[in-house]
């Protein structure tokens, strides 16, 4: 089975899940669906950046400070979660991630509900091939660089949500709650 034959939930604007779908219908279309995003700090504190392949189905080749990606039909933000994070790191054992906060991306690509997650990785990575082409652990301060820098082509979805992210962390408390 191919990644556009997946079947995902199809949401409402209330995430409310409406109907199921293939991915490459869902994508094709324009419903809306769910995503979770997964920022991985290693116990220096570093972020893991990758850059996508280039066979993905949205944004390949762009650079990304989660990991993460679609909820099957049926799966949960939690499950879905920790399955992606440990799928695209290539580990087994990780740590539950910690939810943080959803938002409704609405952008280039599409829009789909997505949850921003945080884990601690102290485990060797092995990234997923068909996923990632490259990766690096970088300090916050040289992430920032990066994104502000603008020489990297940086997954749009990824970069609204790393900057709600830190939004998040400078105020101390959580964004607007979404409704539902």
């Amino acid at each position: 089975m191919s990644a556009a034959d997946e079947v995902l939930d199809v949401v409402d604007r209330d995430d409310r899940v409406t109907g199921q779908a293939p991915r490459g219908e869902v994508y094709a279309r324009g419903l809306l669906h769910r995503c979770v995003f997964v920022q991985v700090r290693d116990g220096l504190g570093r972020i893991f950046v990758h850059r996508r392949t280039t066979s993905k189905l949205v944004f390949p080749a762009h650079y990304d400070m989660f990991v993460g990606g679609v909820l099957g039909a049926g799966e949960d933000y939690p499950g879905a979660a920790l399955r992606e994070a440990e799928e695209e790191l290539g580990v087994s054992g990780l740590e539950q991630p910690v939810p943080l906060f959803k938002f409704l991306y609405e952008g280039p690509g599409g829009a789909w509900w997505s949850y921003v997650h945080e884990v601690r990785c102290a485990l060797p990575v092995a990234p997923q091939e068909s996923e990632v082409d490259w990766h690096t652990w970088l300090e916050p301060e040289e992430l920032e660089r990066r994104v502000a820098g603008g020489e990297w082509a940086w997954v749009p979805d990824g970069l609204e949500a790393y900057r709600r992210l830190r939004a998040f962390r400078e105020g101390g408390s959580r964004p607007p709650a979404p409704r539902a």
